[in-house]
């Protein structure tokens, strides 16, 4: 067999540092043919600017390394008009720029493809880094939303029709583009990505951040964006629900609150407070649960925020 350099530098890496690591540098050997510009740690805000003196136009430029739950910023090859990612077209930005969010379930390979002015394809094959998840335990009150089932699926109906249409509308805010910041300090008390076991009885992943605080505590706006949902009568699970979209595909959703202090419409600036913790609907305790979501694909927000 032919002698390869990189399998003989791959092997002694991988004898020399645990296996966590080792699936990240397979990770980064297998993207160098997709990422033309600097690397950034899935666990912080990738940048939302790319070098206008990239190497290599003609290519993709990623901000960061995908991975499960993770949101990435990036930009086309010049001259792109149109990109895709695995064929669902997603929205460019005025200079070029685009998001790519990845599920908490997304497979280990995704297609980007660029189509440019003159009808040229590039095609980039991505690889998505696994997440690490855990099972969490937890004992959960019903509130209101201990009713017959028929009672239930009455009022959930309409509520899921609420939720649905509001992640439908598309709002040219530029939020997206922000370095996202915590919407209440406290301890995060529920991790992304965790499959949940409520009361004994296996239940669904956590689908967001849950961050601990008092009763009536204030929270804020992470990112600029526009108010498309608004509870004020408390959903069975959810409780008091705000949405927020923050442009190209890219929403917050913030369960459970006390109150709420804007109202369907408004714009909300990054930092401005939006509402009051609480414990409405399913709910062990007051906290803020913070979703968020890229299009479909469900994204942890603790890798949106800074490292602390």
């Amino acid at each position: 067999m032919p002698h390869c350099p990189r399998a003989d530098l791959l092997g002694r890496m991988r004898r020399a540092v645990p296996t966590a690591i080792t699936a990240i540098i397979v990770f980064a050997f297998a993207a160098t043919h997709v990422v033309a510009g600097p690397q950034a740690s899935p666990q912080t805000q990738p940048a939302l600017t790319a070098p206008e003196t990239r190497s290599n136009q003609d290519d993709f430029w990623l901000s960061g390394l995908a991975v499960q739950g993770g949101l990435v910023t990036a930009r086309g090859p010049k001259g792109a008009h149109s990109i895709f990612l695995d064929n669902e077209q997603v929205k460019l930005s005025p200079e070029g720029f685009f998001l790519l969010g990845f599920d908490r379930d997304a497979p280990m390979q995704s297609s980007l493809v660029a189509i440019l002015a003159d009808g040229r394809r590039v095609e980039r094959h991505i690889s998505v880094a696994p997440g690490n998840w855990r099972i969490e335990y937890v004992r959960a009150n019903l509130n209101g939303a201990a009713k017959t089932s028929a009672e239930f699926q009455a009022r959930r109906g309409a509520e899921l029709a609420r939720i649905a249409a509001a992640r439908l509308v598309r709002n040219e805010s530029n939020g997206w583009r922000q370095k996202f910041v915590r919407p209440v300090p406290g301890r995060i008390s529920g991790l992304f990505g965790s499959q949940r076991i409520y009361n004994g009885t296996p239940g669904s992943y956590h689908s967001g951040m849950d961050i601990a605080a008092p009763n009536g505590t204030e929270f804020v706006a992470p990112a600029d964006g526009v108010v498309v949902l608004a509870a004020s009568d408390a959903f069975t699970l959810e409780g008091h629900l705000l949405m927020i979209d923050h442009g190209m595909g890219l929403n917050s959703a913030f369960l459970h609150s006390s109150e709420l202090l804007v109202k369907e419409g408004d714009f909300v600036k990054q930092g401005q407070v939006i509402g009051r913790v609480g414990a409405t609907g399913r709910a062990s305790g007051p906290h803020l649960h913070w979703g968020m979501k890229w299009n479909d694909a469900r994204i942890d927000p603790k890798l949106l925020m800074p490292a602390s």
